[in-house]
């Protein structure tokens, strides 16, 4: 959930670090801080607050250095506070870390009866003062953080650095995740891609267990932490040093700012032509392509019964609606879980079966926790993921790339389209493999699918009027959003971006779900927005409408047929019309932009909502 970032080399290290948490804010937005070294041992600033609260509070000039850490913070333990900042600093070694030492506490006690004293109310503080331990026990630093680290349970990806260890970097991953990029003569880290965009095009993925030593000018060293230090019992034998594997990534550094816009959540949201098209655009002409290239054979298809996905969030939304168009394209059944609550049950994945796990940044801990799980009861395990190389891409069977770019806004939008599109793919892909969608109607589907850049285009040109919409609703009080069949999913993702963005109390309901017990909640003037396409659930759906404008809700529909719904709704959104499977990728639009109309308006930071984090990484 927090940002981590590193650097050394011959560059002043400051601002490349400023730099770095800039691009890692939508991680996390309590605290930050910055260490670094420059030969008059390890100096640190750190302030409760943003980037910029931190930057005020650097001395002009900025000190000179060469190497240094970075953190911008979600809190877990300890209240958002200057003490509780990071990074933290004992005995000249100073860490920054995102994730939780699950077994701080024992940790902490051992240390205090030992005389140890903790400045701040963190979980984080214990790996300092756990190195510092060992170094007063006669270790030299290198070989007391190993130590420690082996003390540790949890999760953490951590950057460390010691004033006896001059001109040294250290990272180290278990469980969170973290990224190596690489320049001449210079090397970074970060928890995520768009950090050092701007620096390096060349990264490496770190895996779990394993620790880079960075040195200016020096080859970098990877290495397994169980072959060094304190194994707890190892038996001699060393395994075999990690391979190192440079991936060079097609993002550019504009792809992380706003290029004009005034907020990422904006941007992304307008560039959804292009990202639902770039995910599209290598399978549109064979989809039994993509199944080929991902190692799903005929003799697996033809013998799937039941089909598993597991996400969390706005992905869950995007696997609802990936539910309803296999069931319907390829009539296969499809349990759709939560990825936090599918890993702790009886799990019911046979052998053979196919899971799918849905995570924008490949590094969602319950869905890569979940993936994991099925891919033990022996499930083929296929990843739809947006980052190259990340934990889900590396460890699935198969991988289905969404090309959506970085996702800078904490609220997803162009992340969620694009998995949408995977997933009606991966449903055409299917239903034709297993004789269930005849060759016609495949390909009015994909022609339909070439068209959805140009129909999302005008989805978006009723912006103003959602703006204006949106300027009726921001004094309300709750919210309920409806729709039905495979735009019940929608009406989810459109209540959780209210949700997210404006603070404003929302539920989304299925339509016809109303009479039993939701229909309670309507009063007079209580905004409600639904969902209806023209189709086979137009008429069910207009009486909906019916029953709530009788006890004097106020109704707002998104439809492709508002001559309909004259005298029926009080606002009505048009969107173009589409393929009933593929109206999911209109009928967001507009929720996604009364959302961010709607958190402006009231005077929202809509890219850093509060409470949240862009990438869950943690339990």
């Amino acid at each position: 959930m927090c940002g981590i970032v590193g650097y050394i080399g011959q560059r002043s290290a400051l601002p490349v670090l400023i730099d770095g948490l800039r691009r890692l804010e939508y991680r996390g937005y309590d605290s930050a801080g910055i260490a670094y070294a420059n030969g008059e041992g390890i100096g640190i600033h750190k302030t409760m607050g943003r980037i910029d609260d931190l930057k005020n509070i650097l001395p002009a000039p900025l000190p000179e250095a060469r190497v240094g850490l970075g953190h911008t913070r979600w809190a877990t333990h300890g209240a958002p506070s200057d003490r509780n900042a990071h990074p933290h600093e004992t005995g000249g070694v100073a860490v920054v870390h995102n994730g939780i030492i699950e077994n701080y506490q024992q940790l902490k006690a051992r240390l205090i009866a030992e005389g140890h004293e903790f400045a701040s109310d963190t979980d984080t503080e214990v790996i300092p003062q756990l190195i510092s331990s060992y170094m007063q026990k006669g270790f030299h630093f290198e070989e007391a953080m190993r130590m420690a680290i082996l003390d540790l349970k949890g999760s953490y990806a951590l950057g460390i650095m010691s004033a006896s260890a001059p001109g040294k970097l250290f990272a180290v991953r278990n469980g969170s995740p973290l990224v190596v990029g690489f320049g001449p003569g210079e090397f970074f880290f970060a928890s995520d891609i768009p950090a050092f965009l701007a620096y390096t095009k060349k990264f490496a993925f770190m895996e779990d267990g394993q620790i880079f030593t960075l040195a200016a000018g020096e080859e970098a060293r990877l290495e397994r932490l169980e072959t060094n230090g304190n194994s707890g019992g190892n038996s001699g034998k060393r395994p075999p040093e990690p391979e190192l594997k440079i991936v060079e990534i097609d993002w550019t550094a504009e792809m992380a700012e706003k290029e004009g816009y005034d907020y990422f959540m904006q941007k992304e949201i307008y560039e959804q032509p292009a990202t639902v098209m770039e995910t599209m655009r290598e399978w549109l002409d064979d989809p039994m392509e993509m199944l080929r290239t991902m190692g799903i054979t005929p003799k697996m298809i033809l013998g799937l019964r039941r089909l598993h996905i597991a996400a969390c969030g706005t992905s869950y939304h995007a696997a609802l609606v990936g539910k309803y168009a296999i069931e319907s394209l390829a009539h296969i059944p499809v349990e759709v879980e939560i990825a936090s609550e599918f890993r702790y049950k009886h799990l019911l994945v046979e052998k053979n079966s196919l899971f799918v796990s849905i995570t924008q940044s490949g590094e969602t801990a319950d869905t890569l926790a979940a993936q994991r799980e099925a891919g033990k009861k022996g499930a083929h395990t296929l990843t739809i993921c947006n980052v190259v190389g990340s934990t889900a891409s590396r460890e699935a069977d198969s991988v289905l790339y969404t090309r959506a770019g970085p996702e800078i806004g904490v609220a997803s939008t162009k992340a969620f389209t694009a998995q949408m599109a995977a997933l009606c793919l991966l449903a055409v892909a299917l239903g034709v493999k297993r004789g269930r969608l005849i060759a016609d109607e495949a390909e009015t589907l994909t022609g339909q699918l070439k068209k959805m850049p140009l129909l999302i285009e005008k989805a978006l040109a009723a912006g103003p009027h959602v703006k204006e919409v949106a300027a009726s609703v921001t004094g309300a009080r709750s919210m309920l959003y409806l729709g039905r069949g495979i735009n019940y999913p929608i009406a989810l993702e459109g209540a959780l971006k209210l949700k997210e963005i404006s603070y404003i109390h929302a539920e989304g309901y299925p339509a016809g779900e109303m009479k039993h017990g939701p229909i309670a909640l309507i009063e007079s003037g209580l905004p409600v927005v639904v969902v209806i396409p023209m189709g086979s659930l137009f008429e069910k759906t207009l009486s909906n409408i019916e029953e709530v404008k009788a006890r004097g809700g106020r109704v707002i529909a998104v439809t492709d047929e508002p001559a309909s719904l004259q005298g029926k709704a009080d606002e009505t959104i048009p969107v173009p019309s589409t393929h009933p499977v593929l109206s999911p990728f209109v009928n967001v639009i507009p929720l996604q932009m009364l959302a961010f109309h709607t958190g402006v308006i009231r005077g929202n930071d809509v890219d850093k909502p509060r409470n949240l984090a862009k990438s869950v990484t943690v339990e």
